[in-house]
């Protein structure tokens, strides 16, 4: 009996059993893959490099012949490693196109007793659905303001309030300014962030609005789906108007505790665009431990950026929000920025 081939639609769909298992090799794995899948690839690096050499010099008979030959010592192996992932038998299985690297295994694990299913068309199904999801009709309420406003931490307070949130600088790992990879995880690669981006997506109800934080295309390293970004361009956003002083004590207790030498380096990301004179007297301030000088030196460079790439998009997409009186304490801050942006959201 052949083993049945599903569709990406059913594949991912939270209804269908089974552990996700990526056949690929672990280079193709850390490139990107399906979240929450598990690598249990058929050929290593060298090996696959090794077949695809054959194949195209020598030609596809001896490469599969090669492949068996690699394959064969670790049969056992797969099908230990695929039984830990389930007790029911149920697994989902794919390669790269959906061919002979799923359909094996596929086939491996059924002759195993395992009851495997194969995804039609591979990762490369997957992306595609990814991408078309971001093409989709969504209400996006998006929420700016400047640098240190704790726009993040105000997504979460929402988040709190059963409201629906992306964040799209959790997910990357990266706050977004020059400073923003420090005391973060090393961020995912640009196509496995937009893998993230879809798992997140995914679960949520489309009628209902989805909060986002205001992003320039590019956070760290990895870049904003291109739909996403153009949709995330069109809407409104709300830019809520944080209080200096809150902003000042919330950037330094971001960042106060964090080696010199890291906030030296990101400071020197941005001299060209800084000045040399700024910049030069924000590193004296900084060896010199007045954070807060050189947190105010930096806010109002960040605020002329924000502020032009804000305006860019057109006044008539920007709704300005301001508390009075304005909050005294953090705390204080981000319940009241939410209540605003939801009241906000019920007037729009």
């Amino acid at each position: 009996m052949s083993v049945e081939v599903i569709d990406i639609q059913t594949f991912v769909a939270s209804s269908t059993p089974g552990q996700i298992i990526d056949v690929r090799s672990p280079a193709e794995f850390a490139e990107g893959h399906i979240p929450g899948a598990v690598n249990i690839p058929l050929f290593s690096n060298d090996e696959r490099a090794e077949v695809g050499t054959t194949y195209k010099q020598v030609g596809p008979k001896e490469a599969f012949a090669l492949g068996l030959d690699r394959v064969g010592p670790k049969l056992s192996h797969f099908i230990a490693e695929a039984e830990k992932l389930t007790d029911s038998g149920a697994l989902r299985i794919y390669c790269w196109r959906g061919g002979k690297r799923s359909q094996s295994m596929g086939w491996l694990l059924q002759q195993a007793g395992l009851k495997p299913v194969v995804l039609h068309g591979g990762y490369k199904a997957f992306r595609r659905h990814a991408h078309q999801m971001m093409e989709e009709p969504m209400k996006l309420l998006v929420v700016g303001g400047n640098t240190g406003s704790g726009k993040t931490e105000i997504l979460k307070e929402l988040q709190k309030r059963g409201e629906q949130v992306i964040d799209l600088e959790g997910l990357a790992n990266h706050r977004g300014s020059a400073f923003g990879a420090i005391g973060l995880p090393p961020q995912p690669s640009n196509e496995q962030f937009l893998n993230l981006v879809w798992q997140a997506w995914d679960g949520l109800d489309r009628s209902r609005p989805i909060w986002l934080e205001d992003e320039s295309r590019s956070i760290g390293k990895v870049t904003v789906p291109d739909a996403l970004f153009q949709k995330m361009q069109q809407c409104t956003t709300l830019a809520i108007e944080a209080p200096m002083p809150l902003r000042i004590g919330h950037l330094m207790a971001l960042y106060g505790s964090q080696a010199v030498e890291e906030l030296e380096a990101s400071l020197l990301k941005i001299q060209k665009r800084l000045g040399g004179r700024d910049t030069q007297q924000a590193l004296e301030d900084l060896k010199a431990g007045n954070l807060r000088a050189v947190t105010e030196r930096l806010l109002l460079y960040y605020d002329k950026l924000y502020h032009h790439s804000l305006h860019r998009r057109g006044d008539h997409l920007i709704t300005h929000l301001t508390l009075d009186p304005p909050p005294t304490s953090w705390d204080a801050w981000l319940k009241q920025a939410a209540d605003k942006l939801q009241g906000a959201d019920d007037n729009g």
